[in-house]
């Protein structure tokens, strides 16, 4: 196993977030070749690929014993081992990338032994940067240069009473037919629905179009939750250690698994919170009943 310094590959990873930050400004989308994967909103530019490639060179030069998995380079059937690997999405939010939405970031995580150890997320529209190393906290940057601030931004987090008092994010995915889009779908109108009609009645949903930075804000406390089917190892790996670190937890969105794997492809991000994760995922389970989402190939 190759020997690991957290605090030099959070570092190094921070300064490539920047680089690539520069990279997607400069960027004009209306310019660039765009492309699609499994179909028209499953999106690919010749910024997502540039990106990757700045990326995955820097972190050989750094360190040439990890190992890594990026979006644009993935292969089927490659899965994650023990080794530390970089896991990166080099443009999260590419459909808000084309249309200049300024909500979509680069995410850089490290798994060790299948687990997130160092994550950084960063927004460059919004010059917003999010990083945790395990065991060592979170930390959000609002501006560079500025103090970090320690998650949750809260300093007192207000008790979790439950989905009906709760603002949820969610995500529509690229598969728009088929078992697990109806069963989306379905969930989200009993999350949006009146109680009187069988629903939960949430106090809203909100899709910010990228998965790490939903769960980014989950982490911050600005979301308290985040219910998500169809993502991929880069698109949770660097949220995921920063929001565990930040006291949230991650469990599947599919009722009943309290540990999933990295790559389950199926979660659901809660808050950190003094009194209630328990309860809310166990209520979360129960608006998606016995049915479950299925991702594998």
């Amino acid at each position: 196993m190759a020997e690991i310094n957290p605090q030099a590959v959070h570092d190094e990873m921070v300064a490539i977030a920047y680089e690539a930050g520069r990279m997607i400004l400069a960027a004009n989308p209306a310019d660039l070749d765009t492309g699609t994967k499994l179909n028209s909103v499953d999106i690919v530019t010749e910024a997502d690929q540039a990106v990757e490639k700045m990326v995955s060179t820097r972190l050989a030069n750094s360190f040439p014993s990890f190992s890594f998995m990026g979006e644009e380079t993935y292969k089927p059937g490659m899965k994650l081992g023990p080794e530390p690997t970089f896991v990166v999405d080099p443009i999260d939010g590419t459909t808000n990338f084309i249309h200049s939405f300024p909500n979509a970031c680069i995410s850089l995580g490290l798994a060790v032994e299948r687990s997130p150890a160092v994550g950084v997320i960063y927004n460059p529209w919004q010059d917003l940067l999010f990083t945790a190393i395990k065991g060592k906290g979170a930390y959000m940057t609002r501006i560079k240069g500025t103090t970090p601030q320690k998650l949750p931004l809260a300093k007192s987090p207000r008790p979790l009473q439950g989905i009906g008092t709760s603002l949820i994010a969610i995500e529509w995915g690229s598969g728009r037919d088929g078992p697990n889009f109806e069963l989306k779908t379905d969930v989200f109108k009993k999350l949006a629905a009146s109680r009187e009609t069988g629903g939960s009645m949430v106090q809203s949903l909100r899709s910010l179009g990228s998965a790490a930075l939903n769960t980014a804000a989950v982490a911050a406390g600005q979301l308290d939750a985040y219910w998500e089917g169809g993502c991929w190892a880069w698109d949770v790996c660097a949220g995921w250690c920063i929001l565990t670190e930040a006291g949230g937890r991650m469990v599947s969105g599919n009722p009943g698994n309290w540990e999933p794997e990295l790559e389950s492809r199926v979660y659901l991000a809660v808050r950190g919170a003094p009194t209630g994760q328990t309860e809310l995922v166990e209520e979360f389970w129960k608006v998606v009943g016995d049915r479950k989402m299925d991702y594998s190939v």
